[in-house]
């Protein structure tokens, strides 16, 4: 990975902030895309003391324009792309019927159809020299949809089906690049004081929790070993998927019950009602990679490690 070019979106904080701390320690140079400036200055700070080099970039991945003049601008100064991150994502916690069209529309921009401007902008680049890696950030929530994250759920869901596709046509083309996913649980990152709520109380991530740094792991295992097709982080979420095979309906009944109160704490809302949405909330001050959950977050994977045990 040293001296390769790596493009990583949502990269100021959380899970992108992670893998790009990650990807630095092996050497690479690093384009830093998210929209707020502190995030994205600590960021680049923290690329550069781990031996990498770092491009940031103010980019909001809803607009195809913005992304693909940032790969332009990275392809300029950096060199030729040979991993794309797609991580950026935004959402709103709250029930369906709560949910405005503005914001339903919104969350579907920046996480779905970012992820498509993103992988568009990169194979661009990439098909011309039948190399390179494309490595799309997903959830648990892919496959099984969780309340009060209905806009998050539907666009992870969306990026799936999106992915599955362009795997097909480029093994049809016989293309030397590679597109993969890593499927994430709930992660200890600043998403849970970010992400617009309604709820009466404080989000939460639905245990297990993980750090993000295991999320880094496999996204830079992924972007080295490419040839699986997606990559599974937290344990829970295999079991999950198997109770869903065996009884079908069942999680529905189960996360109608629990799903509620399994996403918030006992303390009540307060902070920043109206979320990361439109406006970025580290323009000003940077939070770093992780969540209000240190206390609670698991630092290794079994099922990661399990999957990536034979290549080291």
């Amino acid at each position: 990975m040293r001296d390769q070019v790596v493009v990583i979106t949502g990269a100021s904080a959380g899970t992108g902030r992670a893998a790009a701390r990650a990807f630095a320690a092996r050497g690479a140079r690093i384009a830093l895309l998210a929209r707020g400036r502190a995030g994205l200055d600590a960021a680049a700070a923290d690329v550069e003391e781990l031996g990498g080099t770092a491009l940031p970039l103010t980019v909001d991945v809803a607009d195809p324009d913005q992304v693909e003049s940032a790969a332009e601008r990275v392809e300029r100064e950096l060199g030729p792309i040979r991993v794309w991150v797609n991580n950026a994502f935004t959402g709103v916690f709250a029930p369906f019927e709560e949910i405005t069209p503005a914001e339903y529309r919104r969350v579907t921009e920046v996480t779905y159809l970012g992820t498509v401007h993103g992988t568009r902008a990169a194979l661009a680049r990439m098909r011309p020299r039948n190399a390179g890696v494309i490595v799309q950030v997903g959830s648990a929530l892919a496959y099984r949809g969780i309340p009060l994250q209905a806009p998050y759920c539907g666009a992870k869901h969306a990026i799936e089906g999106f992915t599955e596709s362009l795997r097909a046509e480029l093994l049809h083309d016989r293309s030397g690049v590679k597109v993969t996913m890593v499927q994430l649980p709930a992660l200890n990152t600043p998403q849970f004081g970010w992400v617009r709520s309604r709820l009466p109380r404080h989000p939460q991530p639905v245990p297990p929790i993980y750090q993000p740094e295991v999320a880094a792991r496999a996204i830079v295992h992924a972007a080295e070993h490419p040839r699986r097709r997606e990559r599974w982080v937290g344990g829970s979420t295999i079991a999950t998927l198997l109770a869903e095979k065996v009884v079908p309906g069942l999680l529905d009944r189960y996360l109608g019950r629990t799903g509620y109160d399994s996403q918030q704490t006992g303390e009540r809302r307060d902070g920043n009602p109206a979320g990361n949405l439109w406006e970025p909330c580290d323009a000003d001050r940077d939070h770093g990679a992780h969540g209000g959950f240190d206390d609670r977050a698991k630092r290794r994977s079994l099922l990661l490690a399990a999957q990536t045990w034979r290549f080291r």
